[in-house]
């Protein structure tokens, strides 16, 4: 099984940047797609952004144009770079990979957006 795991969380004053990576123990074109989401405290968690194996990309409403995903099939990684941060984007951020009917996570990074 794939294993995830996220890092390059941190705290960072509002309008600042972040760049989280997500590492797969293999290859990433074991799932159809990755995505990073996000949890602040409270039961819900919310795809942040998207990216297929063909490098189609998605966006939460409240990123777009802020945030980017890529990733490095050669590397099997899959980054976020965060840009023009706002204390709502505070949050636990998990790296998920999608397969037909479930999600593989990460243990999550920390991202915290204060002054």
């Amino acid at each position: 099984q794939v294993q995830l795991m996220e890092s390059g969380g941190g705290l960072v004053q509002p309008g600042g940047s972040l760049s989280l990576s997500c590492a797969a123990s293999g290859s990433i074109f074991s799932f159809n797609a990755m995505g990073w989401y996000r949890q602040a405290p409270g039961p819900q968690r919310e795809l942040v952004a998207l990216i297929t194996s063909g490098g189609i990309t998605n966006y939460a409403d409240s990123v777009k144009g802020r945030f980017t995903i890529s990733r490095d099939n050669a590397k099997n990684t899959v980054d976020l770079q965060m840009n023009g941060l706002k204390p709502e984007d505070t949050a636990v951020y998990y790296c998920g990979g999608h397969r037909l009917f479930a999600i593989s996570w990460g243990q999550g990074t920390q991202v915290t957006v204060s002054s």
